[in-house]
C-alpha cells in the first residue's frame, strides 16, 4: 500500500551569497518574484499537491521566514479598518494552519543531505517531499503535483529531472538510467556532480523530490561526499534496488532563482502573463530591446 504524501521539507538555511548585499539582512528565500517571495511559491506548490504539513530547515538570521507565515494582527486590523479588501486577500496565502508549520535549525552548512537529516523527527517513517525554493517551475500543473501523480502510480522515490548540456553535468546530480518511456525513467544509479566525460547521462535532478523514509538511515551516517558535504544524492543512490526509484520529465519551465540571470528571467516570465501587468511589461521592454 502506498502511503499518502502529507509532508514537505523546505531547506532554507543557505547564506544567499550570490545575492549580496541584498541578502545581508534578509533571507534569499524572501526575495520576491513580482510580488511574492520565493518561499511562498514553494509553499503554494506544495499545497496544490495536497501537502498540509511543512518543515523549514533554517539557519541563524532566518527567523523572518517563520514570521512571514505568522498572523500579522496589526497589519490585518489596519487593512480591515481601512476597507483594503484586495490587500487582505493578497495576505491570505501567507496563512498556515496552527501547528502545520515547524522549523528546525541546521547549525552548520554541511550540505543538503545534512539539512534533510535535521528534519528526521518531522519525517519519521513517512514519505516526504523536498522543495528547494531557489527553483520555480512555471507550468499548467504544478511540478510537485506531477510528481505526486507519478508517486501514486509507482510508489518509492520520484524526482523531477530535466536534460542539461553535457558540459554542465558537474553542477548537478545526474541519473544513470534504466527503462525509459520518454516521460518516466527508471533510476538505475545516481552520481553527484560528475565530470562531463564520466556522466552516465545528461538527465539532472532539479529541486523537487518525493522520497521515502528509507533514505534516512543512510543520511544518519553523515558520510561526506562531493565538496566535503553530506550529499542527499549519495544517500538516495543507496536505496536504489530496495525501493522503486523513478525520474519524471516534468512539464513546465524551470527558473533557477539561485542565480541572478534566472531570477531576472523569472521576474519577466511571471509578470508578462499577469492580466494586471502583462501589457505594461511588454511595452516597457520595447524601450530596452526594441522588440517584443
Amino acid at each position: 500500500m502506498i502511503k499518502p504524501l502529507r509532508k514537505a521539507v523546505l531547506p532554507v538555511a543557505g547564506l544567499g551569497t550570490r545575492f549580496l548585499p541584498a541578502t545581508k539582512a534578509m533571507p534569499k528565500e524572501m526575495l520576491p518574484v513580482v510580488d511574492k517571495p520565493l518561499i511562498q511559491y514553494a509553499i503554494d506548490e506544495a499545497r496544490a499537491a495536497g501537502i498540509d504539513q511543512f518543515c523549514l530547515i533554517t539557519g541563524r538570521g532566518k527567523d523572518s521566514l517563520i514570521d512571514y507565515f505568522d498572523v500579522a494582527f496589526e497589519l490585518e486590523t489596519t487593512l480591515r479598518e481601512r476597507n483594503k479588501i484586495e490587500a487582505l486577500e493578497a495576505l491570505a496565502p501567507t496563512s498556515i494552519e496552527a501547528g502545520a508549520l515547524s522549523a528546525v535549525r541546521q547549525q552548520e552548512p554541511l550540505g543538503l543531505g545534512h539539512a534533510i537529516w535535521c528534519a528526521r523527527s518531522f519525517i519519521g517513517d513517512d514519505p516526504f517531499a523536498i522543495l528547494l525554493p531557489d527553483d520555480i517551475v512555471k507550468s499548467d500543473v504544478p511540478c510537485l503535483k506531477q510528481l505526486v501523480d507519478a508517486y501514486n502510480q509507482t510508489g518509492g522515490n520520484v524526482v523531477a529531472v530535466t536534460e542539461v548540456p553535457r558540459e554542465h553535468t558537474n553542477r548537478y546530480g545526474i541519473l544513470k538510467t534504466g527503462q525509459d518511456d520518454g516521460k518516466l525513467v527508471e533510476v538505475a544509479g545516481l552520481v553527484e556532480k560528475p565530470k562531463p566525460e564520466d556522466a552516465p547521462s545528461n538527465l539532472s535532478i532539479i529541486g523537487r523530490y518525493i522520497l521515502t523514509a528509507d533514505v534516512m538511515p543512510h543520511l544518519a551516517k553523515l558520510e561526506r561526499g562531493a565538496g566535503g558535504e553530506v550529499q542527499l544524492t549519495d544517500a538516495m543512490a543507496k536505496v536504489i534496488g530496495h525501493v522503486p526509484f523513478h525520474g519524471l520529465r516534468y512539464e513546465g519551465r524551470r527558473f533557477d532563482c539561485g542565480n541572478k540571470i534566472g531570477f531576472l528571467e523569472a521576474q519577466i516570465a511571471f509578470s508578462i502573463d499577469r492580466p494586471d501587468l502583462g501589457s505594461a511589461v511588454r511595452e516597457f521592454l520595447k524601450t530596452y530591446t526594441g522588440e517584443i
